[in-house]
């Protein structure tokens, strides 16, 4: 790659900065990314360790009632991710993407920590679910602004002809996340007992997202400079959609389907798989490892082929292909081999990636600079947060109401159809100058 160095105006030009130093560089790259792989490992981790959180902060007489509260609270916090989105899009499109990055994964490092010191219900009674609730909308807010703002960040540094793939290095964080999240979820849960596990072993992975949450930090704070822009508009999120409200309106949609096929793909399977199959925890979490790896490279590479045959074709396709393919995935799922669970979970993990990769890059070329970040968080955060924040809880209520382990394909093939149709009313972006 080519070095390249700020304009004034905001953008970038080819060539290297006063210093000789690489704008697009590692660490560049690096610091954009990193955060989404801490704030997605905590939600991974809480998402993997659901069975434990019900035992411990929401004892019911009902198994179905706990887990139903368990995944309210993951829901809620994804239901604060519009107001951080808002928020920390404020803070990027006013002040700058380096505050707004900084900001975020500090709130996410602190409240990542705190959730590992919580006390259970056993010692705290109704106040430490209180407690639980509010920590995790605190990270729901933080996520709210990470991933979008460093998708941005990512894709102002990069050259046209690799915007697609460098962008997509925010969705890459994001997987890698998830995916540390299920190794170091397998990794407890095979190292220690099932009690132990549920006493205290469970605080681990919390704990130890302190440390990551600490290198991004000092890796954003060395490398994130801001470009110049002539234009801050004073409330960003009435500009956005006084100027793109159709646009944010679209992007919501399709969002809103690939929330909902993301989180049961890759959170509620895991709990799926050990209720439908009888897998063990371990088992499921080392599936769910295997196919996030596969959503890693994937996803990247998918992007890359965005930016040589465009976005369009990526995205319609492969919500077509979620339409087509959710139900015979589900049937290998269900088969109670582990073989063929692997090869269903890997058939979602090339679909969501074929959408999922360009993604990224398709929302920082639909709205203009001046609103990037709050636009683009808006439609983002509005999408996954009611189709993902809510996707395990509906799964759950669909398999009890119907006891059909099947019932969620029939959402995911709903879903796709009605993202497909929305996606044929994209504009391709692919080559386009971003401002």
């Amino acid at each position: 790659m080519s070095s390249i160095t700020r304009t004034d105006a905001g953008g970038v030009s080819d060539g290297a900065t006063p210093q000789g130093v690489p704008v697009l560089s590692r660490r560049l790259m690096a610091a954009g990314m990193l955060g989404n792989v801490l704030e997605w490992y905590d939600f991974a981790v809480y998402g993997f360790l659901a069975s434990i959180f019900a035992r411990n902060f929401f004892p019911e007489n009902s198994p179905t009632a706990a887990m139903l509260s368990v995944f309210g609270v993951f829901a809620a916090s994804f239901l604060m991710r519009p107001l951080g989105s808002v928020l920390f899009g404020h803070i990027g499109d006013r002040l700058g993407r380096r505050a707004a990055l900084m900001s975020s994964a500090a709130l996410m490092s602190i409240s990542t920590f705190c959730v590992g010191l919580l006390p259970t219900y056993e010692t705290a009674g109704v106040f430490s679910a209180v407690l639980l609730l509010m920590l995790r909308l605190a990270q729901g807010l933080s996520v709210g602004g990470e991933y979008m703002t460093s998708a941005v960040f990512l894709a102002e540094n990069a050259q046209v002809r690799w915007r697609g793939a460098v962008t997509s290095l925010a969705v890459v964080g994001c997987n890698g996340g998830i995916l540390l999240g299920s190794v170091v979820g397998a990794m407890v849960s095979g190292l220690m007992s099932t009690d132990d596990l549920a006493a205290w072993g469970w605080r681990i992975p919390f704990l130890l997202g302190c440390l990551l949450g600490g290198f991004a930090l000092v890796l954003r704070r060395a490398v994130a400079r801001d470009v110049k822009r002539v234009h801050r508009p004073s409330l960003p999120v009435v500009e956005a959609f006084r100027e793109n409200g159709g646009g944010i309106l679209r992007a919501t949609l399709i969002n809103i389907v690939l929330g909902i096929a993301f989180y049961l793909a890759f959170v509620y399977l895991t709990t799926w798989l050990q209720q439908a199959d009888h897998f063990t925890p371990h088992v499921a979490l080392e599936l769910n490892a295997v196919s996030m790896a596969v959503v890693m490279a994937a996803c990247l590479g998918f992007a890359a082929l965005s930016d040589r045959i465009g976005r369009k074709p990526l995205i319609a396709g492969g919500f077509l292909a979620l339409a087509v393919f959710s139900w015979p995935l589900f049937l290998l799922l269900q088969s109670g081999s582990v073989g063929l669970a692997l090869l269903g979970q890997l058939g979602f993990a090339v679909i969501v990636s074929i959408y999922g990769g360009p993604m990224a890059v398709t929302l920082a070329e639909m709205f203009p600079r001046h609103t990037r970040c709050t636009a683009m968080g808006l439609s983002w955060n509005l999408g996954v947060g009611l189709g993902g924040g809510t996707a395990p809880m509906v799964a759950v209520l669909l398999v009890s109401l119907t006891g059909n382990t099947m019932a969620p394909a029939f959402y995911l093939i709903v879903g796709g159809v009605v993202a497909f149709l929305a996606a044929l009313g994209l504009k391709e972006t692919r080559g386009q100058p971003l401002d």
